[in-house]
């Protein structure tokens, strides 16, 4: 059986545009993280991508991780609600761009406002390096209300495309 997935890439172009989500809660604390905790990052990865098949870095060895982590061009910002773990996004900066590679929250904190609060953070860090866009990839394996949450803080879609994936 082949199953069809919709990728979709979104932009925003200017801080200008961005439609900000305040933060829920005096509890909420959004932080970079030490890049020496690879483990945290990988930690985030599997148990958030676990429902939405986030499958390309579980090959990953250690030493794969610290590399990545290791990388001057990235930002790691983990959310939390006082000392529980919320939540986190990555962001890469390249050149005149930013790109969130991931962001998620953790399946326990989905529909406690959260998600909005997270992305528009995402946005405004990714615009304070003064990069012309910041911009994500997203597809229909994710969870339902990204795409959403993606428009409704004033990004747009500037490119899609159709996959294929063999299911067994």
């Amino acid at each position: 059986m082949i199953e069809k997935i919709d990728r979709y890439y979104l932009e925003i172009g200017s801080i200008e545009n961005l439609k900000s989500k305040e933060k829920p809660s005096d509890e909420v604390l959004l932080e970079l993280s030490d890049r020496k905790n690879f483990e945290l990052n990988k930690f985030l990865y599997k148990q958030i991508g676990k429902k939405h098949q986030w499958i390309d870095r579980l090959v990953w060895q250690d030493k794969d991780w610290i590399k990545y982590i290791s990388d001057e061009n990235l930002k790691t910002y983990i959310l939390k609600q006082g000392e529980d773990l919320v939540g986190y996004f990555e962001l890469i900066f390249n050149q005149n761009e930013c790109e969130i590679a991931y962001l998620g929250i953790l399946e326990e904190y989905i529909g406690k406002s959260l998600g909005g609060y997270l992305l528009s953070e995402a946005i405004k860090i990714g615009f304070e390096k003064k990069v012309e866009r910041v911009w994500v990839h997203t597809c229909s394996l994710d969870h339902e209300n990204a795409i959403s949450n993606y428009k409704a803080r004033g990004m747009r879609v500037f490119k899609n495309e159709e996959l294929k994936k063999k299911v067994i």
